[in-house]
């Protein structure tokens, strides 16, 4: 891909300068303005890479090919019948007249007769990206793979795109590159055998967030913003269908906007970056043309980093211009190397484990909108004072509700339950608009008439969400069934009766659900639905944590019945959930596990011979929703515990 300020031609000189002063073999390179993701591939043999960009195109392709670290297997798509999805994208056939949003809005077919792409190649187009929506909606994706084809797709649209480099505007004539067949680009990936992590944020927002070696810093030189240049990319990435305006059909980019882009603010936006850096070494790529001069840059540096450690190189380099090169330039591109002030005392890399998180007993506990049976909201309090206080990544085994995920403070998350319907559901709060979420519920409400007294219109509700899928619509339906629970029969189908007189959505849901998707937005998960035997530790070290929070087995809960479509859990389960927890202890790995040792009459034999070798923490529990609690508390022995190995 054509980018402005790509770096590919200047890697090798960018590779001098950290072999000269960062003589680091293994240690954390971050790459905080990404970009495509150049520089971060690059690196990514030798380092463990963090790479950011505010853009989500950009995020997009560098989750791809740094988070991942070989190209998914899409196993649920190939149990649905779809063995190779990026040929069935590319030779599916479309439906007659397909006129999706990039169709109307980008080329010749819609009203502004714009030419970024002929209509064949536009609905070929429209339809891949709707594809990858739906499969994802349904549960059939992974995060990786989501991220992967989408990747592809963004990969592949600059090959067919009627354009001399940008988006800032189409050209007049077609271009033969315009006619080209549309072709998915299917990307390499290299393995480093580490956990790589990709953010999406502003990049002075995240410094203040993550720690490590080497920080690479390649802002924006002048006042174009980048969004505007690439506007089509990043509308095809979040598929939004925004409002747009003007002859190129821009979309709204004022929340993207880049302080690096104004002479007004600029200094200070460096200054920040630089001041709130903590990496030992810091280098920074500029321009002789940016907004500041080179001579500012080296000052601010100084203030921040040892004085004496502050290096200069000059290199000629050829700017971008579209599709013409000049063989000759007067431009020149300066890389900056400092030595970060204070790096005696080792910084927090994200490869020990440690992170800058406050402890968590004073905090507000953000609780889970859904009504989930065995959720662990009450019973934070208690469990939050044996957790660690400081998380790498934390590893939440049985997500059920993610209320645990939103309060746990850690650098990212991985989330996993087996219920890839709730998995799902909670992976669009996350990710979908919020005022879209919210619009389609109350939309959804008003349709169907959805009270505490309209059995009728939830039953029909219900039947719709049965033959739709609609994760949004899963949750809505939730808020008026029986005690807003999440039930379904083997064949997948949504069964919770309706909650007379009892259940609705009301302003409090609303309260608890806009805070919980805040909450959720503001972490880098990785979403997973798989048997928890299948998931990948490996690789992880003493700074991460695991919790889990499985059925239990002694108890009677319906999640663990067998008989609502998802796999039961019986001893052979359980053992190989303690055999697992053993193998994380190994790794050096801490670990907590919920659950119960007594309950009505039974011991759990399994695992109170187990828990032996670690520490027992008794629980005092309460679970007004479970249907394993007892009415006569005489009658209920149970022993709750948390069981840790620290």
């Amino acid at each position: 891909m054509r980018f402005i300020g790509c770096k590919s031609n200047l890697l090798q000189e960018i590779d001098n300068v950290i072999a000269e002063n960062c003589p680091i073999q293994n240690g954390v390179f971050c790459d905080i303005f990404s970009g495509t993701g150049a520089v971060s591939r690059h690196f990514k043999p030798r380092y463990q890479i963090i790479s950011n960009d505010i853009m989500y195109f950009s995020h997009i392709i560098t989750a791809a090919t740094i988070e991942n670290n070989s190209i998914p297997s899409f196993v649920r798509l190939k149990k649905e019948g779809i063995s190779d999805p990026l040929t069935f994208l590319e030779i599916a056939p479309i439906q007659a007249n397909h006129a999706g949003f990039i169709t109307q809005t980008y080329s010749p077919a819609g009203e502004s007769g714009r030419m970024y792409f002929i209509e064949e190649n536009a609905e070929r187009i429209d339809f891949i990206r709707d594809t990858i929506e739906r499969w994802n909606e349904r549960g059939w994706l992974e995060q990786n793979e989501y991220k992967y084809l989408l990747a592809c797709l963004i990969e592949g649209v600059p090959y067919v795109s009627n354009i001399t480099g940008t988006y800032g505007a189409f050209l007049k004539k077609w271009d033969r590159r315009a006619y080209k067949r549309f072709e998915l680009q299917r990307l390499s990936i290299s393995n480093n055998n580490r956990h790589n992590i990709c953010y999406n944020e502003d990049a002075n927002e995240l410094i203040r967030k993550i720690s490590g070696d080497i920080l690479y810093i390649d802002p924006p030189y002048n006042s174009r913003q980048y969004l505007p240049n690439y506007h089509v990319l990043e509308t095809i990435a979040r598929n939004d269908h925004p409002v747009v305006t003007g002859i190129t059909g821009v979309r709204d980019c004022s929340r993207q906007r880049s302080r690096y882009c104004s002479k007004s603010q600029v200094r200070a936006a460096f200054d920040d970056l630089i001041s709130n850096a903590d990496f030992k070494h810091i280098i920074v790529s500029y321009s002789d043309d940016g907004l500041l001069t080179i001579d500012e840059l080296a000052e601010i540096l100084k203030a921040h980093c040892k004085e004496n450690s502050v290096k200069i190189y000059k290199f000629a380099y050829s700017r971008y211009k579209g599709k013409i090169q000049s063989n000759q330039s007067n431009h020149f591109e300066y890389i900056l190397y400092a030595r970060k002030k204070g790096d005696e005392v080792s910084p927090l890399p994200i490869v020990s484990g440690k992170s800058r998180v406050m402890p968590v007993s004073k905090k507000r506990f953000i609780k889970s909108p859904m009504n989930y049976i065995g959720g662990k909201y009450k019973l934070l309090p208690q469990l939050f004072q044996f957790f660690p206080t400081e998380i790498d990544t934390f590893i939440d085994l049985f997500a059920g509700s993610f209320t645990v995920t939103a309060n746990v403070n850690a650098r990212r998350y991985l989330c996993n339950d087996i219920n890839y319907k709730v998995v799902e559901l909670v992976r669009t709060l996350c990710y979908a608009d919020t005022e879209v979420i919210l619009r389609r519920i109350h939309d959804k409400i008003k349709e169907y008439n959805l009270s505490k007294e309209n059995e009728q219109g939830f039953i029909a509700f219900r039947d719709f969400y049965n033959s739709n899928g609609n994760p949004i619509d899963l949750f809505t339906l939730s808020c008026f069934s029986f005690n807003y629970q999440f039930r379904f029969n083997n064949q997948l189908q949504y069964n919770n009766p309706f909650g007379r007189n009892r259940s609705q959505y009301s302003e409090t849901t609303e309260k608890n659900l806009i805070l919980f998707m805040e909450e959720l937005k503001k972490r880098q998960i990785e979403f997973y639905s798989r048997d928890f035997q299948k998931i990948d530790i490996s690789g992880y070290d003493t700074g991460d944590f695991v919790y889990c929070d499985p059925p239990y087995l002694i108890t009677t809960g319906s999640y663990n019945d067998g008989n609502r479509g998802f796999k039961d859990w019986g001893e052979q389960e359980e053992k190989a959930l303690l055999a697992w927890l053993d193998n994380a202890h190994d790794l050096g790995m801490k670990f907590a596990l919920s659950n119960m040792l007594q309950h009505n009459g039974k011991k759990n034999k399994i695992l109170i011979d187990w828990s032996k070798k670690y520490n027992i923490h008794i629980i005092d529990s309460d679970y007004s929703n479970c249907n394993y609690q007892l009415k006569d508390k005489a009658k209920n022995d149970t022993v709750e515990v948390l069981i840790t190995n620290y």
